[in-house]
């Protein structure tokens, strides 16, 4: 009577199993690395927007006080909060006599730096 024998195992059992693992982790970084980027590119878009609205404001500003040089020191010069940037602030200082007006945007995102904008024009036609 003759005994079963089991096959002869090899050094290559399992090595399939081994190469689906590093498969699968490699892939998994791969995924892991797309998420980060594409949280980098979320960030750096609202940065963006953020920098382009604090332009529009700033020159908006300006605008206003070209269409109204006598009115320089009122109300077109104030310094003010701005609802559409996170912590935003707008602030304006006024030559003593004859240079250049400075208005300057500032915001702030929770825990990061803060970032501004400034731009300077010289309005004439004013008293």
């Amino acid at each position: 009577m003759k005994h079963y024998q089991p096959p002869l195992q090899t050094s290559q059992q399992g090595v399939v199993l081994l190469e689906a693992l590093i498969a699968i982790l490699i892939f998994s970084m791969g995924l892991l690395a797309l998420a980060g980027l594409q949280t980098a590119m979320v960030k750096n878009t609202s940065d963006a927007k953020y920098r382009v609205d604090a332009a529009f404001i700033a020159q908006q500003h300006l605008g206003k006080m070209w269409a109204a040089p006598n009115d320089l020191a009122g109300n077109l010069a104030a310094n003010k909060d701005i609802a559409t940037l996170p912590n935003g602030k707008l602030t304006v200082t006024l030559p003593a006599v004859g240079g250049e007006v400075k208005v300057e945007v500032k915001w702030q995102l929770p825990g990061q730096d803060e970032h501004n904008y400034t731009t300077y024009a010289r309005i004439t036609g004013g008293d």
